[in-house]
């Protein structure tokens, strides 16, 4: 394929392209100015979705028109609406056969491909469609048992798709129309393979879209070799987050960065806390539990069930902290959500972005902080400008008003801000999954020996607190 891009874009994404192509259509500022059906129409009022948002303003017509699109937006700009009215409208008034749907979305986790399925299935039962979700952690032969019975619209994550196509529980060879969303995690080495051999078994000319907050040169093989002719959209400049966010770096000591954490949690209003590891993510939730503090845990480990009933649970208000690895980072949507707090400095631009938009969705506020050690803030400060992030710096310790003004914290009763005070030399908490070097440990002590001592640490203080 040869593909091409609109011109007289200022964000540098046409250059994937590779050179001008066919114009998009004109934006199109309400959505009964678009091709849209009637049904669809009634239903957007219905869900109280009244004007179409940037993004969506400026893709659906050309989507609508099938030509393929890349485009980018912020997370929790209207990106799943902007694809997925076109998808349906498109595919209205046709039947899927056995195994063999019409549409498939592409995404990168579970959570995300849940989130797509719900936000569609409104205008998909208007239109009568039918809606099949395909991701691993759940039993497969249900699945398969959902997509024999049919299906029009296909959405699903790459690893248990590959599985059911090679088991011959779902055929791609009648796809006519192929989003992937979040393209650019689609890109990354682990999932590129998975979804270049998808790519090539659905029908060839038909429709392709990218979206992503964020679409870089991660996606170039994949515009290149499946995009024909695409529109360029982006609503936005690259990087950066939401107008409405707030940005925070919030220094503190080893010593203290338990403490000025669980200060954090203890606010009242709902709060994501991102760490680096699964088991970082355990003990911290325990801690919190063991406080009193309303937490839960969200990572790659749990199951399927379990990562449902615990988004539940949060977007419910009967869980007020979520404390999660980057699986939460993409894809979820929760109403209302003004703090998302990196307990640990993420690795990239990219993780930095995507966790930041989970507050601050639709046009509301919020806030992001992120905890900084001494040997972490030189690398923050280049990934923030990376990111195009200009971020407030703050010194911070436990029980400070500044905390206070920032992010709400307040002490916990017996809990840990006490301990973390006044801790010296290999005594002192470093990191909830940033241990970089040998921080943390005693002279002479092994990485066992210092891991088994932090352990017997956190135990004694769960049991003083919870006054045992």
């Amino acid at each position: 394929m040869n593909p091409s891009a609109r011109t007289g874009d200022p964000t540098g994404l046409a250059d994937l392209t590779g050179h001008a192509g066919t114009p998009a259509l004109p934006a199109a500022e309400r959505f009964d100015a678009m091709e849209l059906p009637g049904a669809v129409l009634t239903t957007l009022a219905e869900q109280g979705v009244t004007s179409p948002f940037p993004i969506q303003s400026a893709t659906l017509p050309s989507a609508l028109a099938g030509r393929d699109v890349l485009g980018r937006g912020r997370t929790g700009s209207g990106k799943t609406l902007a694809f997925g009215l076109a998808l349906l409208a498109r595919t209205s008034g046709r039947r899927a056969d056995a195994k063999k749907p019409l549409a498939l979305v592409l995404v990168p986790t579970r959570e995300l491909a849940q989130q797509v399925t719900e936000a569609l299935a409104p205008y998909a039962q208007t239109l009568k469609l039918r809606l099949a979700t395909v991701v691993g952690g759940l039993q497969s032969g249900r699945q398969a048992t959902e997509l024999r019975a049919g299906a029009e619209v296909l959405v699903a994550t790459p690893g248990r798709l590959k599985d059911l196509v090679e088991r011959r529980a779902c055929r791609l060879d009648q796809v006519e129309i192929t989003v992937l969303d979040e393209a650019d995690q689609m890109a990354d080495m682990g999932f590129l393979p998975q979804v270049t051999e998808l790519l090539d078994q659905v029908r060839p000319g038909g429709q392709r879209m990218l979206f992503s907050a964020t679409l870089d040169q991660d996606v170039e093989l994949l515009v290149r070799r499946y995009l024909r002719d695409p529109v360029v959209h982006a609503t936005d400049l690259a990087g950066g987050t939401a107008p409405g966010v707030d940005h925070h770096v919030l220094h503190v000591q080893g010593a203290e960065k338990f403490a000025v954490a669980t200060e954090i949690a203890a606010r009242d209003g709902r709060v994501i806390m991102f760490l680096d590891t699964k088991h970082a993510v355990d003990r911290f939730t325990r801690d919190l539990v063991a406080g009193g503090v309303r937490a839960a845990a969200l990572h790659g480990g749990k199951s399927q069930p379990q990562r449902t009933d615990t988004l539940e649970r949060f977007r419910t208000g009967s869980v007020t902290v979520l404390v999660a690895t980057n699986v939460a980072a993409r894809g979820i949507h929760v109403d209302d959500l003004d703090l998302v707090v990196n307990v640990d400095p993420p690795a990239d631009p990219k993780d930095y972005l995507h966790r930041g938009g989970r507050t601050a969705r639709a046009g509301a506020s919020g806030s992001v902080v992120t905890l900084a050690l001494p040997d972490q803030r030189r690398d923050l400060a280049r990934l923030l400008t990376d990111a195009g992030i200009r971020a407030r710096t703050t010194k911070v310790r436990p029980g400070d008003p500044e905390l206070l003004r920032i992010t709400g914290a307040r002490a916990v009763a017996g809990g840990p801000s006490a301990a973390g005070q006044g801790r010296r030399g290999g005594a002192a908490f470093r990191g909830i999954g940033t241990v970089p070097g040998r921080p943390g440990r005693a002279k002479n002590e092994s990485r066992k020996s210092a891991e088994a001592r932090r352990t017997a640490e956190a135990r004694k203080a769960a049991r003083v607190r919870r006054g045992g």
